[in-house]
């Protein structure tokens, strides 16, 4: 299988960054891609250096921006994932970090509210955003098991491993990973830590421009750096072995070896 990751910079007019979603998707299948993942918060980027709020922006699942990643998938035929703002009905002054998971009929099989939010660094994204209580479930496909999280959750290991633990032999990571001292170290170290202690391929897609680092990647389950983008918009694409998984899981056993009733709950 092929996956392909659409680094982009995200502006405020929503139309215009779906027609560059568009277009990247079809360049994308061109390029023999299976999957497609977008960044965290394509539809638009609300930060408060905007000064719009993600209510303010916000759309629901069957909105026109959903709709219109819809039809690219099916006129593609390929799998979209992408970051959106989700509007909440009884709380307008909030949003949901979501993102959608489009298969290649353009149906919505899954979408995941980020469930950890990004209080960090000075920043404070649960002032805007509401976080999501949904289940982390692995999406199957006919390609394999994945697992969804966001961004800043790449943070949390057991967040990763709570997949591992179903099967998944990909995730995926859609981001907005804001530039910052040491932030383009912690984000690479941390998208391969994942790969390497799940014996998983993990796929992680950051916004570039604004105040994003880029640096997407694609790293398969030894740890190995498949495709890397730099600080510009792009597409990158690998192929995956999922053949591979098996092999590294042969003779790097770490999930299976491990030893829960020493742990404390």
């Amino acid at each position: 299988m092929k996956v392909a990751i659409a680094q982009l910079t995200s502006t405020m007019d929503k139309t215009e960054n779906l027609q560059k979603a568009a277009a990247y998707i079809a360049k994308a299948k061109a390029s023999g891609a299976d999957f497609v993942i977008l960044p965290e918060m394509y539809l638009a980027p609300a930060t408060p250096k905007t000064g719009v709020t993600p209510a303010q922006v916000a759309e629901p699942l069957d909105g026109p921006f959903v709709t219109g990643l819809a039809n690219a998938a099916r006129e593609q035929g390929v799998y979209v994932v992408c970051g959106i703002y989700e509007s909440i009905p009884n709380d307008p002054d909030r949003a949901y970090n979501t993102t959608v998971f489009l298969n290649r009929s353009g149906e919505l099989i899954h979408a995941y509210r980020k469930t950890h939010l990004y209080d960090a660094f000075s920043f404070v994204e649960s002032d805007a955003i509401a976080p999501g209580d949904n289940p982390y479930q692995v999406v199957e496909t006919e390609f394999g098991k994945i697992g969804l999280m966001v961004c800043y959750e790449v943070r949390f290991p057991e967040i990763a491993r709570q997949f591992a633990l179903q099967g998944a032999d990909i995730l995926f990571v859609p981001a907005g990973w804001v530039a910052g001292a040491m932030k383009e170290d912690h984000w690479e170290t941390l998208v391969r830590a994942r790969a390497i202690e799940n014996t998983m391929f993990v796929c992680a897609a950051d916004q570039v421009g604004n105040i994003f680092a880029g640096r997407s990647l694609i790293v398969d389950p030894m740890g190995v750096v498949l495709a890397s983008a730099g600080e510009e918009e792009a597409l990158i694409v690998a192929e995956l072995d999922m053949d591979r998984i098996s092999r590294v899981r042969g003779k790097l056993p770490s999930v299976a070896n491990r030893r829960p009733e020493f742990y404390i709950n």
